[in-house]
C-alpha cells in the first residue's frame, strides 16, 4: 500500500506539472497583451515595455515558466495587479465558497442517487425505471448554464420561492442565507445525481446476479434484508472511485454555475480574470484545481480498498 501511495503522489506531481506547462502556455499565446490589460489602453509604449522588463515578460517563455515554478516551489502564486491583491489571498477569501457549494452538490447527488438507483434496480425495466432513465439522461446532457437559467426561471421568476442570485460574502454570510444556495446548488448537484444513479443502478444489478444473494435468499433472508445489508454495501463501494473521477467535472461545472448566480467562489473568480487577462489568477486557480483533481482520484482509491477488503493495492 505504501508503495502504491509512493507511485500514485509521482504521478499526481507529474499531472500537476504538465497541467501548469500547458496552462502557462495557453495563457501566453492568448489574444492580448497582459501589460496592456493591467495598465490600460493609455499608457505609452516606454511604460509598457518597463512593465513587461520589471515582470519578466521580456523574456523566453522557457525561462518565464521555469521562474513561475520556482515562484511556487516558495508558495508564492503570483500577484494581481488587477485587483491589487495577491493571488494566495484572493483563494484564501474564495475557494472556502467553492468548497461549500461543491461539497453540497455532492451531498445532494448522492443522498438522492440512492433512492433513485434502488428504485431501478428493483424495478428492472418497468415503467418507472424507463421513465427515470430518461429523466437522467436528460439532465446529464443539459448544460450546467441552461439548467441554471431554467430553475432561476422557473422558482425564482414565476414562483418565487428562491432568489435568483446567490448570497454574497464569506463563508459565515452566505451560509447565514440558506435560500439563496438552493438553485446554485440544485444546477450543480443534478447532473451528478443522473451520472451517479445509473452507475449505482448498474452495480446493483451486477451485485443482485452474484451467487452471494441466491445463497443468502435460499437460507431464507428476504429481499429487503439481501438488498441492504449486503448488496448495497457492496454496490456503493464503485461509487467513490466515481466521485474522484467526476471531480473535474464538478468543477468546471462549479465556474459555470458561480458565473450564472454571482457566486462568489473561485469559479467566478477565474471567469472574471479570463475576461480581463489577469494570467496570475488564472494559472493559480488551475494549479489548486488540479491538486484537488489529483488529492481526489487517490484519496478514493485509497477508500475503495477500505471499503472493499479484497482490494489490494501493491500486491503481486
Amino acid at each position: 500500500m505504501i508503495a502504491y501511495v509512493a507511485r500514485r503522489c509521482v504521478q499526481g506531481l507529474v499531472v500537476v506539472v504538465l497541467v501548469s506547462f500547458l496552462t502557462f502556455i495557453e495563457a501566453h499565446i492568448m489574444p492580448g497583451n497582459p501589460a496592456r490589460a493591467i495598465l490600460g489602453i493609455h499608457a505609452s509604449p516606454a511604460q509598457l515595455r518597463a512593465f513587461e522588463i520589471q515582470n519578466g515578460y521580456n523574456r523566453s517563455l522557457p525561462i518565464q515558466y521555469f521562474d513561475y515554478i520556482d515562484r511556487l516551489l516558495h508558495l508564492n502564486l503570483g500577484f494581481s495587479y488587477q485587483l491589487n491583491q495577491s493571488v494566495a489571498s484572493l483563494l484564501n477569501e474564495r475557494l472556502p465558497a467553492t468548497v461549500i457549494l461543491v461539497g453540497l452538490a455532492v451531498v445532494v447527488a448522492l443522498v438522492l442517487c440512492v433512492p433513485v438507483a434502488i428504485t431501478q434496480a428493483v424495478r428492472r425495466n418497468k415503467p418507472v425505471d424507463y421513465a427515470i432513465t430518461g429523466t437522467a439522461f436528460a439532465l446529464y446532457s443539459m448544460p450546467e448554464f441552461w439548467l441554471g437559467l431554467m430553475l432561476i426561471m422557473l422558482f425564482a421568476e414565476k414562483l418565487r420561492l428562491f432568489p435568483p442570485v446567490a448570497p454574497q460574502g464569506n463563508v459565515g454570510q452566505i451560509l447565514t442565507h440558506p435560500a439563496g444556495l438552493v438553485l446554485p446548488v440544485a444546477t450543480l448537484a443534478l447532473g451528478s445525481v443522473a451520472s451517479f444513479s445509473r452507475y449505482l443502478r448498474s452495480s446493483l444489478l451486477d451485485n443482485l446476479a452474484e451467487d452471494y444473494v441466491r445463497t443468502a435468499r435460499a437460507k431464507g433472508a428476504s429481499r429487503r434484508g439481501v438488498l441492504y445489508r449486503h448488496v448495497f454495501r457492496n454496490a456503493l463501494a464503485p461509487i467513490i472511485t466515481l466521485i474522484g473521477l467526476s471531480l473535474p467535472g464538478i468543477l468546471s461545472g462549479a465556474l459555470i454555475t458561480e458565473t450564472v448566480f454571482n457566486y462568489p467562489g473561485i469559479g467566478l473568480l477565474f471567469w472574471n480574470s479570463a475576461l480581463s487577462q489577469d494570467y496570475a489568477v488564472m494559472l493559480g486557480i488551475t494549479i489548486i484545481v488540479a491538486i484537488a483533481t489529483v488529492a481526489g482520484s487517490l484519496l478514493a482509491d485509497l477508500l475503495y480498498a477500505v471499503m472493499d477488503p479484497r482490494v489490494r493495492y501493491g500486491e503481486a
